[in-house]
């Protein structure tokens, strides 16, 4: 007695979604059309690109039709490889009645003649340019060229081929935009109609559709021109894609390469694949296309300066589930653009646990703020908690960076994200060991680097190969109820800003040099932000609060707190520069900073008691810069 019943009960084919609910599609060699390579050379030629497999001569062509006909296949597809000495700019050679395609047509229906024929029609093999055209001068013939195609069809169809298809027509633009395939991929199987249909214009049904898009997103990566942007915007494979995935209850399509293992199973186990898998295929297939789609418009509105198109669509694909977002009680998880951006998104984890929803949104925000610090100039450290800077600093080293931005805030650094501008070396190493540490993300990282952080089996090290550039575009968004928010990245830098000096006093040289620096982090601290800066290393930091004042009594304290622990008689506030991401809308904000002993400043400006506040500050013999940008952070 065999596992399944010989029959099915009636009562299950009563109703259309109980139908539904249990059909399978199967999938034998009687679905499936044997692609050959025909060549007009006496013996087979190995295939560079496609290893394993052979261009075939007429007499290996005749045995391969045989071995098909006998496996239960119903049809060959042929595609010609011709001599080069038979091609011409005319494609001559695609009409010979007596040519390479008409004898392999003859060949194959006298070896197995129940075995269908399917031909391209196709000028591109028989031309010496390579194009689906008839030449004229140096431009296309569209008369002469669809003249053509068509004499070309009328021979492959009176050598005996059963179908003939444009497969290549306009340099392959149209090759799947055919009635025969897409009416293969949405007839409903069931309805007498479109059995009908398909048994009339000889539609065969398609259980199984695998695409591979176009390389789009890849192709904008590598910086190709707009042409070749264009070009590879694939038409055909969405609209299959599509079309299959609509037609789910029937047809299963597959657009990722990790569902193949899951596709397999089921055919070898149930002789065809369930409802169910074909549902979670189609959802995914629509995602792919939507995600590929998001790609091309966003690339397209940036290329041609559309800042708010009426339409905005961001996608991704999925780089792994997280156990939980934020908070435990809630899921995420993480997808990347293919922007080609160094960072957490494109990182090499060398060791340590899986990250988490908190350690990626930190990790990223500490190495775009060491990206703000070129490496050419000087080594940079960022220590980050909760995606605010604990400390930041430059150094003769990069552990010496690294000791100088911990002293900053030596309490919230631990269990932090470090971020670096150059290659972790061993000492740095070393220094960063002594604490907890969640993440450390840097371009690269030495062999004593490597040995060092690997006794720290928990700790995750990535490297990324280079950093992300701050002044470059981008776009980021944020959900909101009903909607979502849509701003250009803050690429805005202090060192490409016209400073202005609005006080009597004008900042020393190391004090603009701090300022420019205080600046640098102010961009990546949550607004409203202070922060102190002394000798190229903050030492206070206020984040976040409500009132500019409160953030900046905040960042005193920090620094008095730091100064006891490391045994300071005075906080480091006390000659420090300080930074505001806006302006200071009354003259309090300033004071505060002067009570904890700034002597200079930098905000934007721009507010109506300007006056007010730069009178204030010439009345503490402050020296005032302003940089006419804001840098809020929510």
């Amino acid at each position: 007695m065999g596992l399944f019943p010989a029959t099915r009960l009636r009562r299950l084919r009563q109703h259309d979604w109980t139908r539904r609910l249990v059909q399978e599609t199967a999938l034998t060699a009687h679905a499936l059309i044997w692609s050959v390579v025909v060549t007009d050379q006496d013996t087979s030629q190995p295939i560079a690109a496609m290893p394993g497999v052979d261009r075939l001569p007429l007499k290996g062509l005749a045995k391969a039709a045989k071995e098909a006909q006998a496996l239960g296949i119903p049809a060959l597809a042929i595609f010609p490889h011709i001599d080069p000495a038979k091609k011409n700019e005319y494609g001559s050679e695609a009409v010979n009645r007596d040519g390479l395609v008409p004898n392999a047509i003859r060949t194959i229906k006298d070896a197995a003649p129940d075995l269908g024929v399917i031909c391209d029609v196709a000028l591109d093999p028989f031309t010496t340019h390579g194009h689906d055209g008839v030449l004229d001068g140096e431009t296309i013939d569209n008369d002469a060229t669809i003249e053509r195609l068509i004499e070309q069809a009328l021979v492959q169809t009176e050598a005996g081929c059963d179908i003939v298809a444009p497969s290549d027509m306009m340099d392959g633009r149209v090759k799947t935009l055919h009635p025969k395939v897409h009416g293969g991929l949405l007839a409903v199987r069931d309805d007498a109609g479109h059995a009908a249909s398909m048994k009339e214009h000889g539609i065969g049904a398609i259980d199984l559709l695998v695409v591979n898009l176009y390389p789009f997103v890849e192709t904008v990566a590598k910086g190709a021109g707009y042409d070749d942007c264009v070009e590879n915007i694939d038409i055909g494979g969405p609209a299959m894609i599509r079309g299959a995935a609509k037609n789910h209850a029937y047809v299963a399509v597959v657009v990722d390469a990790a569902d193949y293992g899951a596709v397999l199973d089921e055919l070898k186990t149930r002789n065809g694949t369930s409802l169910a898998l074909r549902t979670k295929l189609a959802q995914k297939a629509y995602a792919r296309t939507a995600a590929y789609d998001a790609a091309i418009s966003n690339w397209m509105a940036d290329a041609i300066g559309e800042a708010a198109p009426d339409y905005r669509a961001f996608g991704g694909s999925l780089k792994q589930t997280l156990r939980y977002g934020e908070n435990p009680h809630q899921i995420a998880s993480f997808y990347v653009t293919g922007e080609n951006r160094p960072g957490v998104s494109n990182a090499e984890q060398l060791q340590g646990k899986e990250l988490s929803y908190n350690n990626i949104n930190d990790t990223d925000a500490a190495f775009e703020l060491a990206a703000e610090f070129d490496p050419a100039l000087a080594p940079a450290i960022a220590i980050i908690k909760h995606a605010n800077p604990c400390g930041v600093a430059t150094g003769e080293t990069l552990a010496d960076a690294y000791r100088k931005a911990l002293a900053c805030d030596p309490v919230s650094a631990f269990g932090g994200i470090i971020a670096a501008n150059r290659p972790l070396d061993g000492e740095t190493a070393e220094e960063i060991a002594r604490i907890f540490t969640e993440v450390i993300i840097a371009p690269d990282a030495d062999e004593d680097a490597r040995r060092i952080i690997g006794q720290k089996k928990n700790l995750r090290l990535l490297i990324t190969g280079g950093l992300p550039d701050a002044s470059a575009p981008g776009l980021n968004f944020k959900a909101v109820a009903g909607g979502m928010l849509v701003q250009s990245r803050d690429n805005g830098r202090v060192d490409d800003l016209d400073l202005k000096v609005v006080t009597k006093r004008a900042p020393s040289a190391q004090e603009m040099a701090d300022l420019k620096f205080a600046f640098r982090v102010c961009k990546h601290v949550k607004s409203n932000a202070i922060i102190y800066v002394k000798n190229g290393a903050t030492v206070g930091i206020g984040a976040g609060q409500m009132s500019r004042v409160d953030s900046a009594r905040i960042a005193a304290r920090k620094a008095q707190d730091a100064a006891e622990a490391a045994g300071e008689k005075t906080p480091a506030t006390i000659g420090s520069v300080v930074a505001s991401d806006a302006f200071f809308p009354f003259a309090d904000g300033l004071l505060s900073a002067a009570e904890a002993g700034a002597t200079a400043v930098i905000q934007p400006g721009g507010s109506m008691r300007d006056d007010e506040v730069i009178a204030a500050a010439d009345e503490k013999g402050l020296a005032m810069v302003m940089t006419g940008m804001r840098h809020f952070r929510h």
